[in-house]
């Protein structure tokens, strides 16, 4: 009952990630091996100057078929983060779209249950700021947690080189 062609896709992968936590290393040999492997995938540094942020980010989410989140520790501080998480998983019920975890430096449990230091403070925080919206936050990282995923503890980059 998967809805895709309602929406226009224009990527093969979104990529949702915390940019301090992975940009220069592991972002950067991801992005390389899908241009190896010829991915069309979204990663924010294709936002256009002048353009308007969040609808960009919500377009390119739309706009893709899959989407790769890549829970790192920081993943759960950046309410950026958390609100593409939330747009990720209404794609994924409203389009069918793929939603792929990567646990990179955590563990699917500390996402289910953001039971990491870095997630508990995150989420402690958002709490005090943005007590509304922290529930469906929270759901949405226990969704995630409960799909499939890839463990960074359980490969090597070696497997993302084009050779």
């Amino acid at each position: 009952m998967s809805n895709k062609s309602s929406t226009q896709i224009k990527y093969d992968v979104f990529v949702s990630f915390r940019g301090e936590d992975i940009r220069d290393g592991f972002l950067s040999h991801l992005t390389e091996a899908f241009d190896v492997k010829k991915i069309n995938a979204f990663v924010d540094d294709k936002l256009e100057k002048g353009e308007e942020l969040w609808t960009s980010l919500v377009a390119a989410i739309e706009g893709s078929s899959i989407s790769l989140i890549i829970f790192s520790p920081d993943y759960a501080s950046s309410r950026w983060c958390l609100k593409e998480l939330v747009t990720i998983f209404e794609c994924k019920e409203k389009y069918g779209h793929t939603v792929i975890p990567v646990f990179y430096h955590v563990t699917p449990t500390d996402v289910r249950h953001q039971s990491s230091d870095s997630y508990r403070k995150a989420f402690a925080e958002h709490a005090r700021k943005h007590k509304n919206e922290v529930q469906l936050w929270r759901r949405v990282f226990k969704k995630s947690a409960d799909l499939s995923g890839i463990e960074s503890s359980k490969f090597r980059l070696a497997l993302f080189s084009s050779t």
